[in-house]
């Protein structure tokens, strides 16, 4: 319990003194997590509407496949894009790994499965509907598509929220491919996991504080547009 307390002192302490390496870190987490929320949002968003929108040969195995990429465990997706990214593999004279590219990229991975299948979910159960109304109102493709955004923002928001939650609590993957470098690649999570190892226990539970705040912060401004739709 001693732990606790003073774990919640060192977040309060570390906030208002503006700690330079734990602000280093937090804005390090924010800019791989908010950047991989905004790709993997755009893309998700567009081909989930799309994927619900039409009927093509497979569908029904690429949304398995879909809802099975939902649950991927985060070190399996970090060990691919690693391998990947590797000296010997495919794509390693790009040379990334280690770098904070290949860690939005990982997590661009992770989440955008998550994002492309509650839009699926979420445009299954409208698109018959929404459809008529366009068609009634003589919309064009791209009004069509304002119109479903529109229509399903409530739906859309729950899948950016369950995306960033994603990002910003991942640990395994961003360890991986990031390797936890001091003033590179580290974040939030790789930084608890440090401090834990060290025994620093009460500022391990500080900055996961601060990380609960951020989360926090962040899912309240997204779930402002859900409440606006619900009143």
């Amino acid at each position: 319990m001693n732990i606790i307390v003073e774990g919640i002192k060192e977040a309060f302490r570390l906030i208002f003194s503006l700690d330079a390496e734990v602000f280093e870190v937090v804005l390090l987490s924010l800019r791989v997590s908010l950047t991989s929320l905004f790709v993997a949002g755009v893309l998700g968003i567009f081909l989930g509407i799309l994927t619900s929108k039409y009927q093509f040969p497979l569908k029904h195995f690429l949304m398995r496949l879909i809802y099975t990429l939902m649950g991927m465990p985060p070190v399996l997706c970090g060990l691919l894009v690693y391998i990947l990214f590797m000296r010997r593999g495919p794509l390693g004279s790009l040379r990334l790994n280690y770098t904070v590219t290949i860690m939005i990229i990982a997590q661009i991975l992770m989440i955008l499965p998550i994002i492309m299948g509650l839009t699926i979910n979420a445009a299954g159960e409208k698109q018959d509907k929404i459809r008529r109304l366009a068609k009634t109102l003589g919309a064009n493709s791209v009004q069509t598509m304002g119109l479903f955004l529109f229509e399903l923002r409530g739906g859309l928001v729950v899948a950016l929220v369950s995306g960033f939650s994603r990002a910003i609590s991942e640990v395994g993957a961003v360890m991986i491919v990031g390797g936890n470098i001091d003033g590179k690649t580290r974040v939030m999570t790789t930084y608890i996991s440090q401090l834990k190892g060290m025994g620093e226990y009460e500022r391990a539970l500080a900055v996961g504080i601060i990380l609960l705040l951020i989360s926090f912060v962040v899912n309240t401004i997204l779930y402002h547009f859900q409440g606006e739709k619900n009143g």
